[in-house]
This record gives structure tokens, C-alpha cells and sequence, in this order.
């Protein structure tokens, strides 16, 4: 066969994902979440997260509830900018690039209980977006030039941006708590992060990175909460029930991308799988070298999880008139999933995003470096269309 055939033939068979397609060169990202996404909206209002925190981010603690980089800071590298500010952090901020939203414990919904009364954040999505909306108005002082021109944004970049969502794990976990039927909060859930989208939208919002929520079976907080019996596990260790309402809340909002793609022709959006990726890493944990898979790194109490909520990571007491960490880190980070019971470590963030960074696991397959381009395809299981 003529080499120029061979070529040709190689050509047609390449995968046809969205990282074929030329890069989008965003200029900045604009973040709404809670603690998976969060880069110091917590520690600003509330107080720092404490070492261990940050260890392996650098010397002291950065804001972010893990051992290092979340997925939104993978996510800004692979896109060239800097890391993400904390909207609420007002120091060493720069905003010329995006701000971040996020903040720990956030909810899709509005909470009734506040935060000090062991409540959910106070700064829920729709408050987000009250402070996205706030910075997006003030944000035009950069024509007073100096370093208003050098910290902010310039006003195409609200056009040209990527707008990431990821949050609604707190959503579920507080609806099972309080004894809500999933067939009636969840829904009610997708309809205000509906709303939420369409009002970026409005701000000039077109292109969406979308995020779903991971399988909240797979946590330790969660296993050791409601410590199920051995019938209500799957056979990697996971609680059913958990994984099953978090299966429930992904098929709705997968379904709600779809129809946003077709009520905003204009818009882009990106739903990305990260409940499949997270699974496929817990079920084969040893076979990418890591190691006590429902283990917290960094918790209390030892056994299976090594969880307690009531002793954090950072948690410190008084013994003998001297400050004492409680809740000492694992010897090597880089070879657990898990944290501190709640969120991952960077090496386990760094090996899930490298997996959603090809477009394998977004629907339509795309790059983060091509989310501009958009498409039609709707999935609401990997590998099944519709």
C-alpha cells in the first residue's frame, strides 16, 4: 500500500475528541463550588485550614481542604493561568485571570441552620453568584488604569471565560440527613442550579465546564457516619445507598445539560463524568498504586476510615498546658485517595484529572483547552447515548 495511504487510513481512525480541536485560549475561569473547588473562601471568612493542610502544597497552608492542588488548580495550569483567588481573600489577590467562588460546605440550596450552629455554609450558590455579579460590575475599574488595570479583568474576558460548577455534594448529603425523599429534593435541587446557569448566562456566560458529584459511598466520612451493614456494600466497599442517590442527582443533571444546550444554542457546555473516574480509581486503587483505599490520611481514631468528625484534620487540643496535633498525616500522601475523609489528595486529584484532561470522561468528549467548541451528544451513563 502507498505510504500516503497508509497516512490517510491513520488520519480517519485518530479518535475524534474535542482535544483535536484548536485551543479555546481562555482568558480566565470563574469558579462556583464548595471545598472540592475551594482556594481560600473558608479560610478567609472562617479562619485557615490548619496544617497538614497544604503540606505538599508548600510550607504553609493555601486555603484548600487537602494535602495540595484541587482539580480547579490542575485544571487552571492546563490552561496556562495562574491559580484561581478566593473572591473573599483580600490578600495577595489577582483577579486578571478569573476569581474563585467556591467555598467549603456550600450548597446548592438555601440552609435554614447556620454554620455556627453546625449548619451548611452561608455562602450558597445563589450567594455566589450574588458576589460573581457584584465583582463582575466592579470589576470595570480597570479603566481607572494603575492597579485596577493590572488586578481585574478586562470586561470581554466575561465572554470569553470558562465558567466550572462543581458542587451539590453537600446538597445530598444534607437531604439524606434530614430524612428528604430524593424524588423531591433532588429535582428541586437541579431546578436552582438550572437557574443559577442561565443567570451566568445572562452576565454574558457562554462556555460551562460542568462537573458532577463523585460517588459519596466511597468516602470515609460517610462510611464511618452510617457504618452500614455488610448487605448494604458493593463489592468494592462502597454504601449503596449513597453512591445510588449521587447516581440519581447525575442522571438529572446530565439530562438538564442536555436541554440547556438546546435553550442556549449559543453556550457551550462541558458535563464531565467525575463520579466514573473517582469509582474506576477506588475499584483499582493498588493497580495505580495507591494504597488503604477508604483510609483517611490525615484523620483520627485509626481502623478502617480513621475518621472523626469530631477531630479534623489540623485538629489540635491543650494537654498539659501545650498545643498538641491530633491528627497526624500519613507517611506518604502520594499513595492514598482520600485525605482527610472528605476530599483527596493531590495525588489522587492529579490522576483523576488526567483522566477527564483527554475528554475521555466529558460529554461531548472534549479537552478543557477545547470547551469552547461545544456540541450535541448527550450520555447519561458512560458509554451508553442516548
Amino acid at each position: 500500500m502507498e505510504p500516503f495511504l497508509v497516512s490517510l487510513i491513520l488520519l480517519l481512525l485518530l479518535p475524534l475528541h474535542g482535544s483535536s480541536s484548536p485551543p479555546c485560549n481562555f482568558p480566565a475561569i470563574f469558579n462556583f463550588g464548595d471545598s472540592n473547588s475551594d482556594t481560600g473562601a473558608h479560610s478567609s471568612a472562617f479562619g485557615p485550614a490548619l496544617p497538614p493542610n497544604g503540606e505538599t502544597f508548600s510550607v504553609q497552608p493555601a486555603g484548600r481542604y487537602s494535602d495540595g492542588r484541587l482539580l480547579i488548580d490542575l485544571l487552571a495550569e492546563s490552561l496556562g493561568l495562574p491559580y484561581l483567588s478566593a473572591y473573599l481573600d483580600s490578600v495577595g489577590t489577582n483577579f486578571s485571570h478569573g476569581a474563585n467562588f467556591a467555598a467549603l460546605s456550600s450548597t446548592i440550596n438555601d440552609q435554614n441552620e447556620t454554620f455556627s450552629r453546625g449548619g451548611y455554609s452561608p455562602f450558597t450558590l445563589g450567594v455566589q453568584l450574588q458576589e460573581f455579579t457584584q465583582f463582575k460590575y466592579r470589576s470595570q475599574l480597570y479603566f481607572l488604569g494603575g492597579v485596577f488595570m493590572e488586578l481585574m479583568p478586562k470586561e470581554e474576558y466575561f465572554s470569553r471565560a470558562l465558567y466550572t460548577i462543581d458542587i451539590g455534594q453537600n446538597d445530598l448529603t444534607q437531604g439524606y440527613s434530614a430524612k428528604k425523599p430524593a424524588e423531591e429534593f433532588i429535582p428541586d435541587t437541579i431546578g436552582l442550579l438550572t437557574t443559577a446557569i442561565k443567570s451566568i448566562y445572562d452576565e454574558g456566560g457562554r462556555h460551562f465546564w460542568i462537573h458532577n458529584t463523585g460517588p459519596l459511598g466511597c468516602l470515609s466520612y460517610t462510611l464511618a457516619a452510617t457504618r452500614p451493614v455488610p448487605s448494604e456494600f458493593d463489592s468494592v466497599g462502597c454504601a449503596v445507598r449513597f453512591n445510588e442517590l449521587a447516581q440519581q442527582f447525575n442522571r438529572m443533571l446530565n439530562e438538564t445539560v442536555a436541554k440547556l444546550r438546546e435553550d442556549l444554542p449559543l453556550a457551550t457546555f462541558a458535563y464531565v463524568d467525575v463520579y466514573s473516574v473517582k469509582y474506576l480509581l477506588v475499584s483499582q486503587a493498588e493497580k495505580y498504586g495507591f494504597e488503604h483505599t477508604f483510609t483517611a490520611c490525615c484523620g483520627y481514631g485509626g481502623g478502617a476510615y480513621n475518621y472523626d468528625g469530631s477531630k479534623r484534620c489540623g485538629f489540635r487540643t491543650e494537654i498539659n498546658g501545650t498545643e498538641v496535633l491530633m491528627t497526624k498525616p500519613c507517611e506518604d500522601p502520594s499513595k492514598r485517595i482520600l485525605w482527610d475523609g472528605i476530599h483527596y489528595s493531590e495525588a489522587a486529584n492529579r490522576w483523576i484529572f488526567d483522566r477527564i484532561s483527554n475528554g475521555e470522561f466529558s460529554y461531548p468528549p472534549t479537552s478543557p483547552i477545547s470547551a469552547c467548541h461545544g456540541g450535541k451528544m448527550v450520555v447519561t451513563e458512560k458509554g451508553k447515548d442516548r
